[in-house]
């Protein structure tokens, strides 16, 4: 008896089946779908890092916070609670007043940076509105700095995204 398939017509039938399984599982493998480092800066040689665009990325950035000594986080009130704010202007200066980080820019609402122990004062800027904090970081432990700006603040130079 034979098949009504001869093995001829089932062959290319079998390789599209197992191309297209392969093509998924390539998929489902590729860098798209997993969060990427966001690239790691360097000035006056200190290393900072930005991110947080994306609930992937958001993630892996609070994830590798803790190793670094210094954390920001950006935000703008609003009222249902704070909107992540990206694209703020950051400066950090030591205890003399010397910037070791002048007017660099987050890309997301994290930055994190390689700060020595000492004590800093970290300025945020979106528009024109600019917050000022100490930040002291010890041999360690990490040091985190929350920016948050009031409502009404001019959001046509930040990015937001709503924090939940």
């Amino acid at each position: 008896m034979t098949s009504r398939f001869s093995s001829s017509r089932t062959r290319p039938l079998a390789a599209a089946v197992l191309c297209g399984a392969a093509v998924l599982l390539l998929g489902a493998l590729s860098p798209a779908h997993a969060a990427v480092n966001p690239p790691i800066y360097m000035a006056h040689g200190i290393e900072y890092m930005s991110g947080g665009i994306g609930s992937d990325e958001a993630q892996l950035m609070e994830t590798v916070s803790p190793r670094w000594p210094a954390t920001f986080e950006f935000a703008i009130k609003d009222r249902k609670g704070a909107d992540f704010a990206a694209n703020v202007h950051v400066t950090v200066r030591d205890g003399s007043g010397a910037a070791l980080l002048d007017n660099v820019v987050s890309g997301g609402p994290f930055m994190v940076a390689r700060l020595e122990p000492g004590n800093y004062e970290v300025e945020a800027r979106i528009g024109s509105q600019m917050l000022k904090q100490p930040l002291h970081v010890l041999q360690g432990a990490p040091a985190k700095a929350t920016f948050v700006w009031p409502a009404g603040t001019d959001m046509a130079s930040a990015s937001t995204r709503t924090v939940q």
